[in-house]
Protein backbone atom coordinates (compact mmCIF):
# COMPACT_ATOMS: atom_id res chain seq x y z
CA UNK A 1 0.00 0.00 0.00
CA UNK A 2 2.73 2.35 0.51
CA UNK A 3 4.25 1.70 -2.24
CA UNK A 4 0.96 2.77 -4.20
CA UNK A 5 0.36 5.92 -2.72
CA UNK A 6 4.08 7.03 -2.97
CA UNK A 7 4.08 6.36 -6.47
CA UNK A 8 0.60 7.88 -7.06
CA UNK A 9 0.19 11.07 -5.02
CA UNK A 10 3.94 11.06 -4.51
CA UNK A 11 4.62 10.57 -8.17
CA UNK A 12 5.09 14.69 -8.86
CA UNK A 13 8.21 16.31 -7.78
CA UNK A 14 7.93 18.09 -4.64
CA UNK A 15 8.10 21.75 -6.28
CA UNK A 16 5.56 21.11 -8.75
CA UNK A 17 3.29 19.89 -6.58
CA UNK A 18 3.58 22.91 -3.83
CA UNK A 19 3.45 24.92 -6.62
CA UNK A 20 0.08 23.58 -8.11
CA UNK A 21 -1.20 23.31 -4.79
CA UNK A 22 -0.72 26.95 -4.08
CA UNK A 23 -3.22 27.35 -6.86
CA UNK A 24 -5.48 25.43 -5.79
CA UNK A 25 -5.66 26.73 -2.72
CA UNK A 26 -6.09 29.83 -3.54
CA UNK A 27 -9.35 29.23 -5.93
CA UNK A 28 -10.55 27.35 -2.94
CA UNK A 29 -10.17 30.21 -0.57
CA UNK A 30 -10.83 32.83 -3.10
CA UNK A 31 -14.43 30.91 -3.54
CA UNK A 32 -14.75 30.80 0.53
CA UNK A 33 -14.19 34.35 1.15
CA UNK A 34 -16.62 35.46 -1.73
CA UNK A 35 -19.36 33.29 -0.02
CA UNK A 36 -18.47 34.38 3.58
CA UNK A 37 -18.61 38.29 1.84
CA UNK A 38 -22.03 37.30 0.48
CA UNK A 39 -25.25 36.72 2.18
CA UNK A 40 -24.85 32.95 1.89
CA UNK A 41 -23.70 30.26 4.15
CA UNK A 42 -20.94 27.64 3.47
CA UNK A 43 -22.18 24.38 4.30
CA UNK A 44 -19.67 21.53 5.30
CA UNK A 45 -20.35 19.60 1.89
CA UNK A 46 -19.34 22.69 -0.02
CA UNK A 47 -16.33 23.05 2.18
CA UNK A 48 -15.09 19.71 1.60
CA UNK A 49 -15.91 19.85 -2.35
CA UNK A 50 -13.73 22.59 -2.14
CA UNK A 51 -10.78 21.29 -0.09
CA UNK A 52 -10.58 18.26 -1.85
CA UNK A 53 -10.46 20.13 -5.40
CA UNK A 54 -7.52 22.12 -3.91
CA UNK A 55 -5.81 19.19 -3.17
CA UNK A 56 -6.75 17.17 -6.52
CA UNK A 57 -6.13 20.32 -8.36
CA UNK A 58 -2.10 19.61 -8.73
CA UNK A 59 -2.72 15.81 -10.55
CA UNK A 60 -5.81 17.51 -12.54
CA UNK A 61 -3.18 20.35 -14.08
CA UNK A 62 -0.30 17.63 -14.44
CA UNK A 63 -2.86 15.72 -16.33
CA UNK A 64 -3.83 18.57 -18.72
CA UNK A 65 -0.15 19.37 -18.86
CA UNK A 66 0.38 16.44 -20.44
CA UNK A 67 -2.13 16.43 -22.75
CA UNK A 68 -1.06 19.80 -24.51
CA UNK A 69 2.58 18.82 -24.08
CA UNK A 70 1.61 15.94 -26.28
CA UNK A 71 -0.54 18.06 -28.49
CA UNK A 72 1.27 20.86 -28.84
CA UNK A 73 4.94 19.30 -29.17
CA UNK A 74 7.77 21.62 -29.02
CA UNK A 75 6.51 24.46 -30.78
CA UNK A 76 6.57 28.15 -29.35
CA UNK A 77 3.72 30.33 -29.63
CA UNK A 78 3.77 34.00 -29.58
CA UNK A 79 1.04 35.70 -28.59
CA UNK A 80 -0.27 38.84 -26.70
CA UNK A 81 0.33 38.39 -22.75
CA UNK A 82 -3.03 39.71 -21.61
CA UNK A 83 -4.34 36.72 -23.82
CA UNK A 84 -2.66 34.36 -22.91
CA UNK A 85 -3.37 35.17 -18.74
CA UNK A 86 -6.40 35.07 -19.68
CA UNK A 87 -6.43 31.79 -21.21
CA UNK A 88 -4.22 30.22 -18.56
CA UNK A 89 -6.86 31.70 -15.75
CA UNK A 90 -9.13 29.71 -17.89
CA UNK A 91 -7.79 26.51 -18.09
CA UNK A 92 -6.90 26.39 -14.22
CA UNK A 93 -10.47 27.34 -13.65
CA UNK A 94 -11.35 24.46 -15.77
CA UNK A 95 -8.83 22.05 -14.35
CA UNK A 96 -9.84 23.18 -10.85
CA UNK A 97 -13.48 22.65 -11.18
CA UNK A 98 -13.50 19.49 -12.57
CA UNK A 99 -10.18 18.40 -10.58
CA UNK A 100 -12.73 15.34 -8.94
CA UNK A 101 -12.97 13.74 -12.54
CA UNK A 102 -9.86 14.62 -14.25
CA UNK A 103 -7.22 13.94 -11.10
CA UNK A 104 -7.91 10.08 -11.22
CA UNK A 105 -6.31 9.57 -14.87
CA UNK A 106 -3.48 11.83 -13.63
CA UNK A 107 -3.11 9.58 -10.50
CA UNK A 108 -3.53 6.43 -12.97
CA UNK A 109 -0.68 7.79 -14.85
CA UNK A 110 1.58 8.90 -12.65
CA UNK A 111 1.18 4.98 -10.81
CA UNK A 112 1.54 2.94 -14.13
CA UNK A 113 4.86 5.41 -15.30
CA UNK A 114 6.38 4.90 -11.55
CA UNK A 115 5.64 0.83 -11.52
CA UNK A 116 6.95 0.56 -14.84
CA UNK A 117 9.97 2.47 -14.02
CA UNK A 118 10.72 0.59 -11.03
CA UNK A 119 10.37 -2.59 -13.08
CA UNK A 120 12.86 -1.53 -15.74
CA UNK A 121 14.86 -0.60 -12.15
CA UNK A 122 14.94 -3.98 -11.06
CA UNK A 123 15.77 -5.63 -14.36
CA UNK A 124 18.69 -3.64 -14.73
CA UNK A 125 19.64 -3.73 -11.10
Amino acid sequence: MRDFIAMTFGGLSLRYFLRQLFFGTGMSALIVFMVVQGDAQLRMDQLVLLMVNALLYPYSRFVYEQVIGFLMGDNVFFVNAVMMLVVKMFTMTLCWGFAIFIAPLGLAYLYFYHRRAQRQENLEG
